[in-house]
């Protein structure tokens, strides 16, 4: 039996091959771009099916942890006792488990640190190229910092101990950011296992690093010494993934491809400075040993408040920076169905909270939470928690309601970076000469968006559990398409930079990758991961199948892998089943190709029906001929007054020189008599309707330029003033996909006078000069783009580049502004 299955599964993988193998173009020049996506997906199986559903025998597994951590404020080192219970839900026995070591990247020896280049795209080294790539490369001052506090720190995990259950020593084995764990027997499927590892490590301040997490240092305090903000994530040795489609997800941690991780439960004391506030993935379990009474009674205020209401005032929050406190005191946190934990501690934090109702959802209540210093000022005061809110508010009607009893902003040095309950976001006020504080329009609208978008992430990867190692673009792509949407309900005339005409200039550019490019070997993350599918997307909703369908796919999607592992044949397949739609073309063309949108619009002939009656068609080419220019020849000679042969010897004139060729005779009056005659009763009033009406027939010649197929969309014109649009799905280019034309027919009194494709920029066509017939004279694309730039610091940008450590990676920080 074991033999026949195995000959059975090698025939049928030859099968595949063999039929894949057989779809080759071998004669002309012909390009499929609608040939359908099932051989580049994989096959449909019992875990995820042809829908794009989890399968039947769909499994994840399962982790918790319960951990005890001390932050040695001093040391700025932490150091953390946690017991882990890892719950085989494969089919598969482990001999081992793979863990995460984040911390390890940091190392003088990590691979991320030896395989940082020296200038050139994709450099985060010490160094920047010169403009015109000729010159030496300069050293960066951001760099050489980070290569001194490397050099002065002792950096990455120091693991003291693993241990079972009952305390024997598990052999371990570190590779770089991964360490497997060989347990004593293997575990079969279905069955459990507990371990406890102690460990410690120093922890990096963020802004000499550009980590993703790490501590803030305020030397400016009245407190001797300064103060910190510590950010704490990436903290604890973590399971990597186990999976259905790749077994171990155990792909180094380079720095930019983020985390792939299980679901559990976790349980963790955080042991701080007693003049400490701590914000958690979570929920608080020991309020009142941390609390003061007055705090705990403004917590329940805000439960129902219509703003947010401080818990933690800023006069408390002043108070405690002024000097620290020898004492300890310990924050207790439980978190349930999460896939990560993270957590924030400063003095200096003020705290406000506001109460987000959620009518009919299982959790019903959520606290929208921040956390910041003096700094974060009134910008935070006004903004931080109301925006939480509102995204809250706008994501839910896309995808399911918040299942998470917290949602948290906490302000620190991380320009932006997400974890369940809890993101950090770095925009703050800026100090004035008299001490005041403001902040500028840009830092406005660079909060709104970077706490939509972080907070954003509590639904797409946090619980719509995407590998974010692998394809960036499902958790930063679809996120970044609803912060677009979240952010112009806010306030449209901000930037918000997810429309189609934000997305041209990557899209033309020789150093685009397919959006499906693994996160690691992206040349410039920012447009490829984030704006790319974003642009795609909305195009998606607003222009090929419109709201309707689209919403209700998306939200199928949002459902159908809440707290479950999507990939992305499971996104394609699911919003092709749901709208009822076929998409392989745009997904083909827009995530596994680097072809641009530019559709041209060449040529437009006029065109009359040949209606075969001589009395009509005869008139109509006679008014043709006087209609055409006189030749400059004849024009001349009658300027010179030279008299025609045919004036001077008039009587010899005949029939022809009295009649034109477009006299009518008997001859074709018979002929035009004989054509009806034989005409089918049906063919004859179809005829003799479509002379009556006497409409116009217009030829439209396109060319695809750019190899992307799109939807034709046009604007007519006509001589009267009046437009009308008209949409040609993509599938026009389904045989044709370089050149099609188009017939255009229009009422008698509907003169042709100009077209236009895409007059709205709904595409994302890269060039619009050879967008209208005929032809109009464009507005610099160059002065058009330095208006837009001084008006746009803010939001995606910005964000893309602090989030995935981009502030020393120059080429992609100016590729994301451009």
């Amino acid at each position: 039996m074991f033999n026949k299955i195995i000959t059975t599964a090698l025939l049928s993988l030859l099968s595949i091959s063999a039929a894949n193998a057989a779809i080759e173009q071998t004669k002309g020049d012909f390009s499929d771009k609608f040939r359908q996506l099932d051989e580049s997906l994989p096959t449909p199986n019992v875990y995820r099916n042809a829908a794009g559903q989890p399968g039947h025998q769909y499994w994840q597994q399962a982790v918790d942890y319960k951990i005890k951590v001390h932050l040695n404020e001093e040391k700025r080192r932490l150091e953390a006792n946690e017991n882990i219970t890892y719950n085989n839900n494969s089919p598969d026995t482990l001999k081992y488990l793979w863990l995460q070591l984040d911390q390890n990247k940091f190392r003088n020896d990590s691979m991320s640190a030896m395989t940082t280049t020296f200038g050139g795209i994709g450099a985060r080294g010490p160094a920047t190229q010169g403009a015109n790539g000729d010159k030496p490369a300069q050293l960066s001052l951001a760099a050489l910092r980070r290569d001194q506090f490397v050099a002065d720190h002792e950096l990455g995990y120091d693991i003291q101990k693993v241990v079972d259950a009952t305390g024997n020593t598990l052999h371990h084995v570190i590779v770089g950011t991964n360490m497997r764990i060989d347990l004593a027997k293997p575990l079969p499927s279905g069955e459990s296992v507990a371990f406890a590892i102690d460990y410690a490590y120093n922890i990096v301040e963020e802004d000499a690093v550009s980590a993703r997490s790490g501590y803030e240092h305020f030397p400016d305090d009245e407190r001797e010494g300064g103060n910190d903000i510590f950010l704490l994530a990436q903290w604890f040795p973590r399971l990597h993934a186990y999976t259905d489609y790749e077994a171990w997800t155990n792909k180094e941690f380079i720095g930019r491809g983020e985390f792939t991780l299980e679901f559990g439960n976790y349980d963790v004391e955080m042991t701080v400075p007693s003049d400490h506030i701590v914000s958690s993935t979570g929920v608080l379990q020991n309020p009142k040993q941390v609390l003061t009474s007055a705090q705990r009674k403004r917590l329940k205020e805000a439960e129902t408040a219509s703003r947010p209401v401080f818990v933690v005032t800023a006069e408390e929050a002043l108070e405690n920076e002024k000097e620290a406190s020898s004492k300890e005191k310990t924050w207790k946190f439980s978190a349930k169905n999460v896939r990560d934990f993270a957590w924030a501690s400063s003095r200096k934090f003020m705290w406000d909270a506001k109460g987000h109702k959620q009518q009919g959802a299982e959790q019903d209540l959520v606290m929208a939470m921040s956390f910041y210093p003096k700094e974060g000022g009134d910008l935070w005061k006004k903004y931080s928690t109301e925006s939480v809110v509102h995204t809250l508010d706008v994501y839910s009607r896309f995808s399911f309601d918040y299942p998470y009893p917290t949602a948290q902003s906490v302000n620190g040095p991380v320009g932006g970076m997400e974890y369940p309950m809890i993101s950090f976001n770095g925009p703050r006020t800026e100090l004035q000469d008299d001490g005041s504080r403001t902040y500028s329009q840009a830092e406005k609208r660079f909060l709104i968006g970077v706490v939509i978008h972080e907070v954003g992430h509590n639904y797409f990867p946090m619980i719509v559990n995407s590998d974010e190692r692998q394809w960036s673009w499902m958790d930063e792509g679809l996120n970044s398409f609803l912060d677009g949407v979240a952010g112009r309900e806010w306030d449209p005339t901000v930037p918000w930079g997810v429309e189609p005409r934000d997305v041209v200039g990557y899209m033309k550019s020789s150093s685009q990758v397919p959006v499906m490019t693994q996160s690691d070997s992206v040349l410039h993350l920012g447009p490829n991961a984030y704006t790319k599918p974003a642009v795609a997307l909305n195009i998606l909703r607003e222009t090929i199948l419109g709201r309707e369908l689209f919403d209700f796919a998306f939200k199928e999607y949002a459902q159908r892998w809440m707290f479950k592992r999507p990939t992305p044949s499971d996104f394609f397949r699911t919003m092709e089943e749901a709208s009822g739609v076929d998409l392989d073309w745009f997904w083909r063309g827009w995530f596994y190709t680097t072809d641009h949108v530019d559709i041209s619009l060449d040529k437009i002939s006029k065109l009359r029906l040949d209606t075969k009656n001589p009395d009509i068609d005869f008139d109509r080419q006679r008014q043709e001929e006087l209609d055409k220019p006189l030749s400059i020849t004849d024009e001349r000679n009658k300027a010179e007054g030279k008299q025609l042969w045919v004036e001077r010897f008039p009587d010899i004139s005949d029939f022809y020189d009295e009649n034109d060729r477009f006299t009518v005779t008997n001859k074709e009056r018979n002929k035009y008599n004989k054509f009806l005659k034989d005409l089918e009763p049906w063919e004859r009033t179809a005829f003799e309707r479509a002379v009556k009406e006497d409409k116009n027939y217009y030829v439209l010649d396109f060319s695809n330029k750019g190899g992307l197929v799109m939807p034709i969309i046009l604007e007519l014109t006509f001589a009267d003033g009046t437009t009308q649009n008209q949409y040609i799905p993509a599938e026009i280019w389904r045989r044709t996909p370089k050149a099609v034309s188009k017939l255009i027919v229009t009422d008698k009194d509907q003169e042709l006078v100009s077209v236009s494709i895409d007059p709205r920029w709904e595409t994302a066509d890269v060039d619009v000069s050879n967008n209208d017939y005929p032809r109009k004279i464009i507005p610099s694309r160059i002065e058009a783009y330095k208006a837009k730039k001084s008006t746009k610091k803010v939001s995606r940008d910005i964000m893309q580049d602090i989030k995935t450590e981009l502030k020393s990676d120059n080429d992609d920080e100016d590729e994301n502004n451009d």
